[in-house]
């Protein structure tokens, strides 16, 4: 996949004009509330590296490696953002951008490297697929976890006798991912997505901010700016992502609540 986006860099690289000039003049045009929104938007492009945590019950040494882990992961997926975003500012510029459906194609075929299309097209499928598959692994093992604690069905907690997997959870969640994908425009979900995101780092940093001295690896005053900062781009969200979420998380405090209460 490194390959794949490396080649669009080249292309990028090749030939930068007007699209240059335009990107200076055009990253603030939406001021800063929509400086906010595009961050809250695309704050489900660094969720993945959250769901290491997750793996807690299958690595060895967790309390050393897993941080390191995500220190890792955070820093290198940055910079490979910040590259691309760049690149693709830079060649195609802040309008061409925001109306592009497939942009890192538009790059290449800008450049006249029409060979590197299909390429692109073939890398940027095999990308989402692994980021699909890591992300089950993750959500699967969440919902196992919630079904530990009766927070979801208690069917949703088996454990697979020879792989030591939650297999029930991974394949209902494959089922739910096949579902949408066939019947619903996931574009529109990418809202709804950062809202949930942001409102679990939220309550992430929380209850960072209640760990004791012993536990505790930062000072409370980054869990402080992690919790504001995740408040401020949950409320500059679209509406209809914050309605979305607001009514999902109603669900499920209603469900939490009748369990409780019929227990």
């Amino acid at each position: 996949m490194l390959t794949v986006l490396a080649l669009v860099v080249i292309a990028g690289a090749t030939g930068v004009g007007d699209a240059a000039e335009q990107a200076s003049n055009g990253l603030t045009t939406g001021g800063w509330y929509g400086v906010l929104q595009s961050a809250g938007l695309l704050f489900f492009a660094f969720a993945g590296y959250a769901r290491i945590a997750t793996m807690g019950e299958e690595v060895r040494e967790p309390a050393r490696t897993i941080p390191r882990a995500i220190i890792i992961a955070l820093t290198v997926t940055l910079i490979v953002y910040v590259i691309i975003a760049l690149t693709l500012l830079l060649a195609l510029g802040p309008e061409q951008l925001a109306t592009s459906v497939a942009p890192l194609v538009d790059v290449v075929v800008n450049r006249e490297w029409t060979w590197a299309g299909p390429v692109v097209r073939v890398g940027a499928a095999l990308a989402s697929l692994g980021a699909l598959l890591a992300l089950i692994a993750g959500v699967g093992r969440t919902s196992f976890a919630m079904a530990r604690g009766h927070d979801l069905p208690a069917w949703l907690g088996a454990v697979h006798p020879r792989h030591r997997v939650p297999h029930h959870a991974e394949i209902a969640l494959a089922v739910v991912v096949i579902v949408l994908v066939l019947l619903a425009d996931l574009r529109g979900a990418i809202g709804f997505s950062s809202f949930g995101v942001l409102l679990y780092y939220f309550i992430a940093n929380v209850a960072a901010f209640t760990q004791t001295s012993e536990h505790r690896r930062t000072a409370r005053a980054w869990q402080v700016m992690g919790g504001i900062g995740c408040a401020v781009l949950v409320v500059t969200l679209p509406p209809s992502s914050i309605i979305a979420g607001i009514a999902v998380v109603a669900c499920g405090l209603t469900y939490r609540a009748a369990r409780l209460r019929f227990r």
